[in-house]
Formats: C-alpha cells, sequence, structure tokens
C-alpha cells in the first residue's frame, strides 16, 4: 500500500511538472493602444497629406490642359497634326500621374513598414520576455484567430501593456 501511495504521489508530482500554461493577447487592440503606434500614424498621415496635395496640383493641371486641348480641337483652332502632339502630351501626362500614384504607396509602404518595424519588434520582445519569465508554454495573439477554445488561458493584456507603457507619475513628484 506504501509504495502504491508513492507511485501515486511520483505520479501526480510527475504530471504537475509537466502542466503547461497558456495565455493570450490581442495583438491588434495592444498595438492601437500604444503611443508610438499613434504617433507613427500621425507621421504616416501628414506624409500622405503632403503627398495627395502634390498628386492633386498634377490632377488639377492635366485636367486644364485637357480642358484647354478639347475648346481649341473643338472651335477648330488647331490641326490634326497639333492635335496628335497635343493628346501625345496628355498621355506623357496621364502615365506621369499614374506613376506618381505608384510611387507614392510605395514610398508610403517603405515609411510604414520603417516606423512600425521598431515597435513591432519591440512588443515581440516583450512578449517573449514576459513568456519565459513567467513559465508560459504558449501565447496565443486572438486577432489573428489563434485561439480556438481554451480553458485555463489567461489574457495578458494588461501585464503586456503595463511593460509596454509604463504608468505615468502623478501630478507633483
Amino acid at each position: 500500500m506504501k509504495k502504491l501511495f508513492t507511485l501515486l504521489v511520483a505520479g501526480l508530482l510527475t504530471t504537475a511538472s509537466f502542466a503547461q500554461k497558456f495565455g493570450y493577447v490581442n495583438s491588434q487592440e495592444l498595438l492601437t493602444s500604444l503611443p508610438e503606434i499613434k504617433a507613427a500614424d500621425i507621421e504616416l498621415e501628414a506624409l500622405q497629406t503632403q503627398y495627395l496635395a502634390k498628386g492633386q496640383s498634377m490632377v488639377k493641371e492635366f485636367e486644364e490642359g485637357y480642358k484647354a486641348y478639347m475648346e481649341e480641337a473643338n472651335k477648330g483652332l488647331i490641326s490634326k497634326v497639333q492635335m496628335q502632339k497635343k493628346e501625345e502630351e496628355l498621355t506623357a501626362k496621364q502615365k506621369t500621374l499614374q506613376g506618381y500614384e505608384q510611387e507614392v504607396q510605395q514610398k508610403l509602404t517603405l515609411k510604414r513598414e520603417e516606423l512600425y518595424k521598431p515597435i513591432l519588434d519591440k512588443v515581440t520582445k516583450t512578449i517573449k520576455d514576459y513568456g519565459k519569465d513567467n513559465g508560459y508554454t504558449f501565447i496565443f495573439d486572438t486577432s489573428a484567430g489563434m485561439l480556438l477554445y481554451a480553458v485555463e488561458a489567461e489574457d495578458l493584456m494588461t501585464q503586456i501593456k503595463a511593460k509596454l507603457v509604463p504608468a505615468t507619475a502623478p501630478a507633483g513628484k
């Protein structure tokens, strides 16, 4: 009987030592709450506004050129050769506009990556460190649909956020 009890206790201790600890965090919610992300978004928005203003100016110039061409053509003020030349110029301007639009998209994408990468690296490191320091086997990202069912999981949003965004000191200290 004593042997059976010893084996049972040893079995329970072995099972307990293999227990896995699971947690989850919503990375989208976490990221949108970070001041660094908000600052990056403001910078991206300002850059986008700058590019948009230039693009609108280019479109306005194109439209004015097209309108002038149509008036001259409808009134018969230009020859067929001149019409062809104007159409080629307008087509070139249209291609320039399309190229500018693609260039802007590429520049915005690169800037977004440049601004977000250090933030994402910091969040990833913080989550990994938190998991290691607190004995988690897995931490799931619920925003990516990775958590299907969990009984003993913990929401780590508050703890991870506290490590990324330290509480501000009370006024007067």
